[in-house]
This record gives C-alpha cells, structure tokens and sequence, in this order.
C-alpha cells in the first residue's frame, strides 16, 4: 500500500517547468486584458484612468479571480496545462480542493497585495512631507523582506518541485493534475524518420550554396547540345550571333569572349562576375577578355543573312 501511494503521488507531481508556465500564462492573460480594457478608452481624455488605476486593475484582477480560482481551483494557465491548486493542509489523500478560506486569501494576498503596493507608492511620490518618509521607509522595508521570501521560496521550489510562489508556501495550497497522466507510448519509427529527413533536409541546406548551379547548367548544356565547327571569320562570326549563347534572345549590346558565339553584355558579364572560370556554353571556350561584336556587318544585316 505505501509503494502504492507512492506511485500515485509520483504521478501526480507537477512538472516545475509546467508550474512556471502556468505563472506565466497567468502574467500574458493580465497584460492582454489591461491592453484591451484601456484600448476601450483610447478615444476619451489622456490619463483618465491614471488616477484610478491601481483600483480598476484591482477590479479585473478580482473579476478574473471569482471565475477561476474560486469556482474551478485553478488559474487560466493552470487550466490550459491541466492543473488545479490542492489543499495541502487536508489529511485525505485523495484530492481535496482548497477552502473558500484559502481562496479567500488568496485574493487578499495577491490582488489586495498590488493594489496595497501600487497605491502606496502612488501616495508617497505625490506626497513630500517629513510624516510620510517613515511611512515610505516601512513600505519599502516591507516590499523588500516578501521579495527576499519570494526568492528563498524559489530556490526552495527548485529543489523540491513544490509550492511555486510564497502565497501558495503560506496558504498550503500546490498544483496537481486534473487527471491523472497516462504512460503514453511513443513509436520510435516515426521519431527516427523525421529525424532522418530533418537530418537530410540540413545536409542539403549547408550542401547547395556550395554548388555552382549555373556552372552545372552550362556544362549539361553543352553536353546536350552537338558542337559544330564553323569557318572562322567576321562572316561566321556574324552569321553564328544572330542569338546569345546564354538566353536565346537577340543580343543586347553583343560582345564576344573570344569565340564565334556572341552574347548579350549583361548576360556574359553577369555570368562572369559570378563565376570567374565561366566557359561558354556552347564550345566550353574559357573567358579572356570581353570585347564589342566587331564584324562589317551590323545586327540588322545579320538577320537577313
């Protein structure tokens, strides 16, 4: 029986990291609900809500309260990661939720603590006078000894995997699951696969930037297509450039590499700059120097040739 209870309480046990999302989830649903609650106000006077603040937050934060904790034994983030608070002080084992008392206290200690401390600070630096500078010290002295505790109840937590925040240590409340978590079985087949493919897919990223594409493309071009000799000449010159050798189109400002093919200039000096041992891709002739068409023919006449 005790090994049993044992293993019931071992599978019970919240994970920390789970607890500390849940506290985080806490802290985004706050913020979304104080920027949708003032963006209502966006069109009325600047600093409407300034002097009230501390108030209204209260009152939200009051609101959220009655509907989660009160009625369901979990905050929103508790309740998205399948966690509830337990009593901690009840002698069952079995689940027991906490009392209205300790939720009562919750409420006090959380949302009656940061209204406390909001206002405060608020009164003191509206306020200069010698009656409030002791006041104002016993605030801070106060504000820093819970921050301490919170510290130490964290570290405390880290250790032992229970009570997150100082309120849940005092109130002897702590997170459990809602239901118990099942042993889930996990196919290694499919792990191994996607991690094969997302090895795979990785090897190609690192692998295709060192690959010369265009370089790959001019020699399969030239592979494909037959080599024919043709007289040398500014006749054959004229009458093998009638299209560049790189993008099939007539020639925009034709030049040549220092063989019978002509090319457009953008098109042989991009493909130069690019790769510095470019050949053309018709007759694999490396590039020597790139010089304008010169030929007794002009373009036009070309074409009719």
């Amino acid at each position: 029986m005790a090994s049993r209870d044992e293993n019931s309480k071992q599978a019970n046990r919240v994970l920390r990291i789970s607890q500390l999302d849940a506290l985080e989830l806490n802290k985004a649903l706050e913020q979304l609900v104080w920027s949708q609650f003032t963006q209502c106000f966006h069109g009325f006077k600047p600093g409407l809500l300034a002097r009230f603040e501390p108030e209204v937050k209260a009152f939200l934060w009051l609101f959220l309260w009655r509907f989660t904790i009160y009625s369901k034994n979990a905050t929103v983030g508790q309740s998205v990661l399948n966690i509830q608070y337990k009593n901690d002080f009840s002698p069952d084992l079995r689940y027991q939720p906490p009392s209205k008392t300790q939720k009562l206290w919750y409420a006090i200690c959380t949302i009656g603590g940061k209204w406390l401390e909001e206002r405060c600070y608020d009164v003191f630096r509206n306020r200069h006078f010698a009656s409030f500078k002791k006041a104002k010290q016993c605030v801070h002295l106060v504000v820093g000894l819970l921050k301490l505790g919170g510290l130490i109840n964290f570290l405390i937590f880290l250790q032992r995997g229970k009570f997150a925040t100082l309120t849940e240590r005092l109130l002897g409340i702590h997170s459990v699951f809602c239901k118990p978590q099942n042993v889930r079985d996990v196919g290694f087949e499919y792990m191994n696969r996607e991690l094969l493919w997302h090895g795979f897919a990785e090897f190609l990223i690192f692998l295709l930037p060192l690959v010369n594409i265009q370089k790959m493309k001019a020699k399969l071009s030239a592979w494909c297509t037959p080599v024919t000799g043709a007289p040398s000449g500014d006749g054959a010159l004229g009458t093998s450039g009638k299209l560049c050798a790189l993008c099939g189109e007539w020639p925009t400002m034709p030049h040549t590499m220092g063989c019978q093919h002509v090319f457009c200039y953008y098109c042989l000096k991009s493909s130069f700059l690019f790769d510095m041992s470019f050949a053309c891709p018709k007759c694999g002739t490396k590039v020597h120097s790139l010089q304008p068409l010169k030929s007794g023919l002009e373009m036009s006449e070309v074409n009719t040739l």
